[in-house]
């Protein structure tokens, strides 16, 4: 599945993943720059989260209170230097506890990620557009 939008579309694109997505893990994969962060944010907006939503660079994880999906746990492995980090932090307990969990950088974690799992690949069009392939694995 293809989805095309601007970053002024944002909303839409947030509006094609609730509908697309069915699953706990979600992970977000794309360039640096190419807006993970920003459509994360948009997708909380959209599932009502109490919380301000920031990116977890440096903090690893976020832990988000919703209206309506409970919690909520956006990670950023972006800085991590291994495994052992991630497991560090309870990883595997945050995967498993039913919530959703939006990745950033889940290619830094692929071996401890389910198989039931959505990845969201972001790619920057040379028009400034951005262009979201679902991939369910």
């Amino acid at each position: 599945m293809l989805f095309k939008y601007h970053l002024d579309e944002i909303k839409a694109a947030a509006n094609y993943l609730d509908k697309n997505i069915h699953s706990t893990i979600i992970c977000f994969n794309g360039p640096m720059g190419a807006g993970k962060t920003t459509l994360i944010s948009a997708l909380c907006r959209k599932w009502n989260v109490k919380d301000q939503v920031s990116s977890p660079t440096f903090s690893i994880v976020n832990e988000y209170e919703t209206y309506s999906k409970n919690l909520l746990f956006h990670f950023d492995f972006y800085r991590l230097n291994s495994i052992e980090e991630a497991l560090d932090i309870g990883v595997e307990e945050y995967l498993d506890s039913g919530n959703i969990c939006l990745i950033e950088w889940g290619e830094r974690i692929k071996s401890l990620l389910p198989d039931n799992k959505y990845i969201v690949e972001i790619a920057l069009n040379e028009d400034d557009f951005r262009t979201l392939k679902i991939i369910y694995k």
